[in-house]
């Protein structure tokens, strides 16, 4: 999703090169996941010659909020503040990164 959201538009092709810049992965992996993100309605694909071209149905931010609460829902029984607690002590973030989330929640509170 995040390659697509990037361009815009793109083939199950344009996706997978994007995809084995950074790891391996196989064209038929990519293919089966976006005709799975079609299924739930977050791809819309148009025909172009032999090929699909799909297309976001929702901006990033909208699919990102909705997953981000389920994720809550579903693991942390829809309290957020554990989440937070575990971001903050997960030892991979970065002092910048710690003080960014400071900055949110004391924003928040204003």
């Amino acid at each position: 999703m995040k390659i697509v959201w990037r361009l815009g538009d793109a083939t199950v092709r344009e996706v997978y090169e994007a995809l084995r810049e950074e790891r391996q992965v196989a064209y038929t992996t990519v293919m089966t996941v976006m005709k799975l993100l079609e299924t739930k309605g977050y791809l819309r694909k148009e025909s172009e010659g032999r090929a699909f071209r799909y297309r976001p149905t929702q901006a990033e931010s909208t699919v990102m909020t909705s997953l981000v609460r389920d994720f809550v829902d579903r693991v942390f029984d829809g309290a957020a503040s554990p989440l937070v607690a575990h971001l903050v002590r997960d030892s991979r973030l970065s002092k910048t990164e710690r003080a960014e989330l400071r900055r949110l929640i004391d924003g928040v509170r204003s």
